[in-house]
């Protein structure tokens, strides 16, 4: 019995064996998918450019608060709608991450000079249902620079440090507010 069970595991794993180098051989002598609307080797670059520039752009609880207050400057939260509506930083423009897109940028933010402060998800902790962790790496805020500095605007500055929702000096704002 335990020999016919040993043959039978044998040809088993000889088949998958077999399969996976039949699928390895079939994926390799298919040809490439192009698409000219999607840029990996572009994506790469702009995001190493953009990441060098953010470490430079990075600002504290109490500069956020101050540069938020001064005219002309624009603080932009990227996280869905519904979280959005839950709470936000006061007088926060919305343009969830999803729709960031050149028609959608051009009408919000206009002027690529203009100053864009982001704060996200992993900014704030104490308040889960508006704000819920995300993995480091999958940090909002490191998408939504990327993704500004591609399409132009050099003047981003995001929140850094980890922030409690009950201690923090920056104002809080709960439903609608303008932006897509």
């Amino acid at each position: 019995m335990a020999r016919s069970m040993m043959t039978r595991l044998t040809v088993l794993l000889i088949v998958l064996a077999a399969s996976g180098a039949a699928a390895a051989q079939s994926a390799a002598a298919a040809p490439p998918i192009v698409n000219p609307a999607i840029d990996p080797a572009a994506f790469l670059r702009v995001a190493a450019a953009a990441l060098a520039e953010r470490e430079r752009h990075r600002v504290s609880e109490a500069e956020f608060v101050r540069m938020a207050r001064e005219p002309g400057t624009i603080v932009l939260d990227a996280r869905s709608r519904e979280k959005y509506d839950e709470l936000h930083v006061e007088g926060a423009l919305h343009l969830s991450f999803a729709d960031i897109a050149i028609d959608s940028l051009a009408a919000l933010l206009p002027d690529k000079d203009v100053r864009i402060l982001i704060y996200c998800n992993n900014n704030f902790r104490g308040a889960e249902g508006p704000f819920p962790k995300k993995l480091a790496s999958a940090s909002l805020n490191l998408s939504t620079f990327v993704a500004l500095y591609d399409y132009g605007y050099r003047n981003v500055w995001e929140l850094g440090p980890l922030i409690d929702v009950a201690a923090t000096a920056i104002p809080f704002a709960r439903g609608l507010a303008p932006g897509p």
